[in-house]
């Protein structure tokens, strides 16, 4: 079932790619397993899937544990608590959850130096909801110069959370006003990512440049 569901889905995806004219195999998929188990992840880890994201720093952390001889590349994609970021630092390979230079400087100084650098994306709270994390657009520039300083971290881009919008071009606008903005921005810091986009308006982000899609349901199911 993993392996069926999986393939739909990179199927979809690269649909969407063809239907707005994106380069072949540009967007990723990120496996979001938070709430999932060890074997639920080693099943889709078999049908091919390589990259998973988690919100919960203590959760990922056990089930690390469990995968230890799987080659997996680990995303952290929730809230970030400031007591967790030594082994957020430690134990992810990338994190699309930061919105605040006191929590790149902690990532920066705990990243161990016998690892590559940490990536980083930053949070921008595109829709100003205040249940959300993340940065403002105006917010941006500055972070975006002071992150890049940074040693032992790589800025790779933007990770954004839009509220959910029942037309496909509703769902598009909050993705391009973002990924216009951050345009803006590529002369001085080389970008390549923007992680936008999950099961309810994958095709959205991708047709406004989505390059990691975080996708839970349409993988696993519903919660």
């Amino acid at each position: 079932m993993s392996k069926t569901k999986l393939n739909a889905l990179l199927a979809q995806i690269r649909q969407a790619e063809i239907a707005y004219h994106r380069a072949p195999l540009s967007v990723q998929l990120l496996a979001v397993s938070k709430t999932k188990t060890a074997n639920d992840i080693a099943q889709l880890y078999t049908a091919g899937q390589r990259h998973f994201g988690e919100n919960y720093c203590q959760e990922a952390l056990k089930k690390q544990q469990e995968l230890g001889a799987y080659d997996i590349t680990w995303h952290f994609i929730g809230p970030i608590q400031s007591n967790k970021t030594k082994a957020i630092a430690t134990h992810f390979s990338w994190v699309h959850s930061v919105d605040s230079l006191k929590v790149a400087r902690r990532f920066s100084e705990q990243r161990p130096v016998y690892l590559p650098p940490l990536n980083i994306c930053l949070q921008v709270n595109i829709s100003s909801e205040s249940s959300k994390s993340g940065i403002t657009l105006d917010e941006l520039p500055d972070l975006f110069e002071q992150v890049a300083e940074l040693p032992n971290i790589k800025l790779r881009g933007v990770m954004a959370i839009p509220e959910p919008e029942e037309t496909f071009e509703k769902q598009r606008q909050p993705f391009k006003t973002l990924y216009q903005a951050v345009e803006k921005l590529y002369t001085s810091i080389p970008l390549d990512t923007f992680s936008f986009g999950m099961s309810g308006d994958l095709e959205a982000a991708i047709a406004e440049g989505a390059t990691i899609v975080r996708i839970g349901t349409a993988l696993f199911g519903a919660r």
